[in-house]
């Protein structure tokens, strides 16, 4: 009895603990990664490729550069990204200060209704673009509210706000659009800020403004340059927001590119006007991404001092 107690345990057949032991087989990473890839491909770079095609393919039949040529070397194109690039620039600025201003009087100054407005953006967000357009109009048109109650306060029929459709109308109605969007992330980013820093800077008799400066600009940094980023894509690439406005003086490229295939079905034209819409599109974004680490940097080592 004493020895079956310390018997050596029976070993399973080595045929059974390889069966039992066997992992099953994993699908390859690459293969995970295909369905994605394709459908990448299919959705974005496939239109894409083929745009670039259809640019050095004219009408006539056969491929030439005569489209990019005539394009590149016409006043109207000049005109159009100069106006395009000056436009996506003032709204990310003015997105920029004004989105943080907002966001900032949200999350640090209390109010009544503070958490009501917080919901109100999430709402704005979803809203088109054409009904900002819209409501400035009824506000500012030649016939909004604005300009009804100038006439009728003082009977002249003089035009007060005929701003909208200028360049600074469009500026005006990106900015009404787009601030939201960088709002959002502010939000989420200030609610992450430890307000024990914020109490130690006053306490230490620091000023409103170098509170900002120096503890609160830095952590929401990377919230700062996700929403602006977004907000130079957006408006780079905006289409209903001009059109509305009806500024006969303000062509993006993204109209011109409107004018040149439905308007005068210059396909190669327009494909050429919007390739370069891209790289220009990817060309500041990367610019802009490319700027903002050396600054989150410098802000850093300032606060950290």
């Amino acid at each position: 009895m004493a020895s079956a107690l310390f018997e050596a345990p029976v070993q399973p057949p080595p045929q059974a603990s390889a069966r039992t032991g066997r992992r099953p087989r994993s699908v390859p990473g690459w293969l995970w990664a295909l369905p994605p890839l394709v459908g990448l491909g299919l959705v974005f770079l496939y239109p894409l490729v083929l745009v670039g095609w259809q640019s050095v393919s004219p009408d006539t039949g056969g491929h030439s550069l005569a489209a990019w040529s005539d394009v590149l070397g016409s006043t109207a194109f000049h005109r159009a990204l100069r106006t395009t690039v000056w436009v996506a620039a003032g709204s990310t600025v003015g997105c920029l200060l004004l989105g943080f201003y907002l966001a900032w009087v949200i999350a640090f100054v209390p109010f009544p209704g503070a958490r009501l407005v917080g919901r109100f953006i999430d709402l704005f967000v979803a809203l088109p673009s054409f009904l900002i357009t819209l409501s400035l109009a009824f506000i500012y048109g030649g016939a909004g509210i604005a300009n009804g109650a100038w006439t009728g306060l003082t009977g002249s029929h003089h035009t007060l706000f005929a701003f909208l459709t200028t360049p600074w109308g469009v500026l005006l109605a990106e900015i009404t659009y787009f601030t939201p969007f960088v709002m959002r992330p502010l939000l989420a980013a200030f609610s992450q800020v430890d307000t024990a820093q914020i109490e130690a800077a006053a306490s230490l008799g620091a000023r409103p403004g170098r509170i900002v400066r120096r503890v609160i600009l830095p952590e929401v940094l990377p919230a700062l340059a996700a929403g602006g980023s977004l907000v130079l894509v957006m408006s780079l690439n905006q289409f209903g927001i001009v059109l509305f406005t009806g500024a006969k003086d303000v062509t993006t490229l993204t109209l011109l590119v409107y004018s040149r295939a439905v308007l005068e079905s210059d396909y190669p034209a327009a494909c050429v006007i919007a390739v370069v819409n891209v790289a220009l599109s990817v060309a500041l974004y990367s610019l802009y991404r490319l700027c903002l680490p050396r600054a989150g940097k410098e802000g850093g080592n300032r606060a950290g001092a």
